[in-house]
């Protein structure tokens, strides 16, 4: 079975604004757009934002190993070293982490270093790694 890109939409406020994160911090390719809508190519997946209204529900989280996850959230698993390199890069942005860079089940299989963090318009995204790609479906 070969892997295909996924396919998510979440809301946005400002097309301009959302290029401005995806393309401009996060290195995102761009596909097709309107007034309305843009495309992003975030690692060969196509993320799409639509523009909504800014009084939208609030996020809900749950507890997962202690920190307060963010129910609705999406991102990529990275290379180890591709996901030292964002986590540097948003800290020198000074972009503000929902939960701290961090190694999670550390010494455990399944180990994994995660980050959170919102875009402008409060859609949490999560990018993640594993010490072994083999564990990324472990239950144990």
């Amino acid at each position: 079975m070969s892997l295909r890109p996924f396919h998510l939409a979440f809301p946005i406020h400002d097309v301009e604004v959302a290029r401005e994160f995806y393309v401009g911090l996060l290195g995102c390719g761009v596909g097709r757009e309107s007034e309305k809508w843009i495309d992003f190519d975030l690692h060969g997946h196509q993320v799409v934002g639509h523009v909504v209204p800014k009084d939208g529900p609030a996020a809900h989280t749950n507890d997962v190993d202690g920190d307060m996850v963010p129910a609705r959230h999406f991102g990529v698993i990275l290379e180890w070293a591709e996901w030292e390199a964002l986590r540097d890069k948003l800290t020198d942005a000074e972009v503000p982490f929902r939960i701290e860079p961090h190694v999670r089940f550390k010494d455990k299989p399944g180990e994994q270093g995660t980050m959170f963090f919102d875009d402008p318009f409060g859609n949490s995204l999560e990018f993640k790694t594993f010490r072994d790609d083999a564990y990324i479906f472990a239950t144990r």
